[in-house]
């Protein structure tokens, strides 16, 4: 706008240049104020000659000098105030009764008396006006409405309690103007809120066109997720960023801030409602008793700890080998008061310590004597696991071993493996650690005993440490590309918060020995949760057919170990159980005699470092376990390639 480039171009003269500029327009003004003197003394206009021009020549020799004496050139006119007002009425007084002494008291021919008086009072006039205009347009006043019309126009979708009081946050806002609400209610449709009509949802794709909205804002904290995903259905094709508020749990200790906007959470693509949780079987092994999780500081571990603080356990015993997880988590869950009135605050116990430290378990268990278990640490990253295979193996089938001996052998009364969809027909390193993991506590409880172990798996967690989203997220903010590893690869999806209900509800379910295997809906094409996280972020996917785009999405290949779908059952015929998204499988296993020699030849093999016999046994273990790479630990390859060296 030509407007606003002259404005940042006044603003970045040097001062000396301000002056001259200001000069000049007051030379002009002198010019002006005498035609128009003219004009109002003769009643036309004229184009002065010869004698007439002599009042031009003394309003500019008069009025610059004295301009310049009195200082009204030394202001910065963006920030002057009375005391340019006051230079502005001394020189007047003095310009005026000079000029007035020359052309009405003394008298020139040919030129109006009243020109005298009529020319000093315009002058001054325009002079006094033209600081004030300038003031406004280069002080502050001017950006101003520079920065209201730049501000992002926003729709609110939702016109309830949480959208009004959305609403009256922004409008302090200096980023986000409000210019509409859109609500399902038809009996709020064409009626105003806080001065802004309220639309019904079938014009929303009209509005964003015809009101140039860059952001819609979903206020609508008790909407079902299916609702919430046939909305941003309609908004993914739109070119809108989208922000959403927390849910009704989460704004419910008071007003809605601007703050409280955050971006959308993924999971609401899902376009399935999570299950209300039984409260019995949440219970059933928390409340009043000794938990201890493992992995306490990883994504599915810490969402354990918060779901058990607020179910009223007697203590919660956090473990981990990394000393800043533990940390983090400890001091979050101090803040977590119990969800039932009158149940006592849990006593919570931070405790470092590796899964696969046999006396550093015994220690804890004999001092603590946990009635139940989560064990939720593990490597599960596919491509580290995969390089560092013997690492992986060690952590997570021995020390899943090693953790359920040992709470064996002090009477813990429940333990459950958080396990995962990889470890079905496993193709890498990480998900054979994990169905291995599942077959020695298979054994383990067929062995009878007081412990009753059970497993869970299931798919990707949504924001986990291992999930894509926090990767597209950040990719999107350097602006891209979003990297897929195939076109066609698949994943099933679920948030940490359902996650970590489902397994305290499943684990509470066991007799011995199950395989609990949760619901995942159906499985997410990558590349489409890729669009769907561009598309929403108000951006446009860059590709072949759309080259003026904003974000590529580049693949760059499967990684080593890497499948293009995950499954949750080995063998067909998965049993319902007394919830409706948990499943029983029917899984093959080994008994304790058969399992215990072959572990040991593994765990030889580890203690070596022959990648190739360690995978050799893994797979006699695991006959489902399918590797599409060659082996590609990177101290192995290095050693053999030092050896034949």
């Amino acid at each position: 706008m030509i407007l606003n480039r002259l404005h940042d171009l006044a603003l970045g003269l040097p001062r000396v240049g301000k002056r001259v500029l200001a000069v000049l327009l007051d030379t002009l003004l002198c010019v002006a104020t005498v035609l128009c003197g003219y004009y109002l003394r003769l009643g036309y206009w004229i184009l002065p000659t010869g004698i007439q021009l002599l009042p031009i020549a003394v309003s500019i020799i008069l009025a610059i000098p004295l301009f310049i004496r009195v200082g009204l050139y030394r202001a910065i006119f963006r920030y002057s105030g009375r005391a340019a007002l006051g230079a502005l009425a001394l020189a007047g007084s003095v310009y005026g009764a000079t000029f007035a002494t020359v052309f009405t008291f003394i008298g020139i021919d040919k030129v109006p008396r009243t020109l005298g008086l009529i020319q000093p009072i315009l002058l001054i006039a325009a002079v006094g006006m033209s600081r004030v205009a300038v003031r406004f347009w280069l002080g502050g006043g001017y950006a101003q409405i520079r920065a209201m019309n730049s501000r992002s126009r926003v729709l609110i979708y939702g016109a309830g309690r949480a959208g009004r009081q959305l609403a009256a946050a922004l409008a302090g806002s200096s980023e986000m103007r409000v210019v509409g609400f859109v609500d399902d209610d038809t009996s709020l449709h064409d009626s105003l809120l806080n001065g802004q009509p309220i639309h019904p949802a079938d014009r929303l794709e009209a509005l964003i066109a015809t009101e140039q909205v860059g952001h819609v804002l979903l206020a609508m904290p008790s909407a079902t997720r299916a609702r919430r995903s046939e909305i941003l259905s309609v908004l993914k094709h739109s070119a809108v960023q989208v922000r959403t508020l927390p849910d009704l749990n989460d704004i419910a200790r008071g007003r809605v801030t601007v703050n409280d906007l955050r971006e959308l959470d993924i999971e609401d693509l899902l376009g399935r409602d999570p299950v209300t949780p039984n409260p019995v079987l949440l219970g059933r092994n928390v409340l009043g008793k000794t938990v201890l999780v493992s992995g306490a500081g990883g994504s599915i571990g810490s969402e354990l700890c918060r779901r058990i603080m607020r179910l009223g356990p007697h203590c919660l015993i956090l473990y981990d080998v990394s000393e800043p997880a533990l940390y983090a988590v400890h001091r979050e869950l101090v803040g977590i008061e119990p969800a039932g009135e009158g149940m006592p605050r849990a006593e919570l116990v931070p405790l470092l310590g590796s899964v696969t430290d046999a006396k550093r378990l015994t220690s804890i268990m004999a001092a603590f004597q946990p009635d139940t278990i989560y064990h939720a640490a593990a490597y599960k990253h596919v491509p580290l696991v995969e390089h560092n295979p013997g690492e992986g193996l060690h952590n997570n089938v021995f020390g899943t071993l090693t953790t359920a001996q040992v709470a064996q052998a002090h009477g813990v009364s429940d333990f459950v493996l958080i396990s995962t969809d990889k470890a079905v027909r496993p193709t890498n390193v990480m998900g054979a650690s994990k169905r291995l993991s599942e077959m020695a506590l298979q054994a383990l409880a067929a062995e009878g005993g007081k412990t009753r172990f059970s497993m869970v798996r299931f798919g990707n967690v949504l924001g986990s440490s291992g999930s894509v989203v926090p990767l597209f997220r950040k990719q999107i903010r350097e602006g891209g590309p979003l990297t897929i590893t195939h076109a066609d690869i698949t994943r099933y999806f679920m948030s940490i918060p359902e996650a970590a209900e489902l397994v305290i509800q499943a684990g509470s379910m066991a007799h011995g020995g199950e395989v609990f295997v949760l619901d995942m809906g159906e499985p997410v094409r990558i590349v489409d949760l890729a669009r769907n996280m561009i598309e929403l972020s108000g951006l446009r996917v860059r590709d072949a057919a759309a080259p003026d785009g904003d974000i590529e999405i580049a693949v760059v290949g499967l990684r080593p170990g890497e499948k293009l779908y995950e499954e949750l059952l080995i063998s067909a015929g998965d049993q319902p159980t007394d919830h409706p998204r948990i499943m029983k499988a029917r899984e093959p296993m080994l008994g304790w005699a058969e399992l215990s020699p072959k572990l040991d030849e593994l765990a030889s093999h580890i203690a070596r470092n022959d990648a190739q016999a360690v995978r050799r046994c893994l797979q006699s273990l695991v006959p489902e376990f399918a590797p599409t790479d060659a082996v590609c630990d990177f101290v192995y390859l290095r050693q053999e390639t030092t050896a034949s060296a």
